[in-house]
């Protein structure tokens, strides 16, 4: 296993792979996420897109698909927000 340290910008394309899994079940359903950013304290900042946006689901979908496939891809990640849910 390598205890190398990934650089912020290596952590978003990393990130950015685990979400192309879960992509297509968030599409299937009209909805989608795009990586905003990610801030010193490792939380990685998202936006809900489409049916995501307004789905009464949306956080259980953030917990058991996005922040699980992150989290899993990349455990230095603490913290996933989506920026437009309350």
């Amino acid at each position: 296993m390598s205890t190398a340290i990934l650089s912020k910008d290596e952590m978003i394309e990393k990130a950015e792979q685990a979400l192309n899994n879960i992509r297509p079940y968030l599409e299937a359903d009209g909805g989608d996420v795009k990586i905003v950013g990610l801030e010193d304290d490792f939380t990685l900042n998202v936006e809900l897109l489409g049916a995501c946006e307004t789905c009464p689901m949306s956080s259980m979908t953030m917990k058991a698909g996005i922040e699980e496939a992150v989290k899993k891809a990349i455990p230095e990640i603490k913290r996933i927000k989506a920026i437009n849910v309350a």
